[in-house]
């Protein structure tokens, strides 16, 4: 089963946070600078963790994932508040993986 994953990251050094941005286009939607949106069953996201973690200062750098939720009829909007400009929802087919 899929789950949602809202992917967060602060990383100091310009070449680490463009190895991280390749690493994460490759899992999930853009959605703000250095956030992503992704869909992930269990096996993806320990894939995804063994992949950032050599890549990141462990000293300097956060990487944080937010469980939103398993991924099911229920709509994505509803599980997302926003202040501000409003929250468009994308084709979530995009992403499937």
């Amino acid at each position: 089963m899929r789950h949602y994953y809202l992917v967060s990251y602060d990383i100091s050094d310009q070449k680490r946070w463009r190895k991280i941005f390749k690493i994460m286009k490759g899992y999930g939607e853009h959605v703000q600078y250095s956030v992503f949106l992704c869909q992930l069953s269990n096996t993806q996201k320990a894939e995804l963790i063994a992949k950032l973690d050599p890549v990141i200062h462990q000293f300097q750098d956060q990487i944080m994932l937010v469980h939103i939720g398993p991924v099911t009829s229920e709509q994505l909007e509803k599980r997302i508040s926003t202040i501000g400009r409003k929250y468009i929802a994308m084709n979530l087919k995009n992403l499937v993986y």
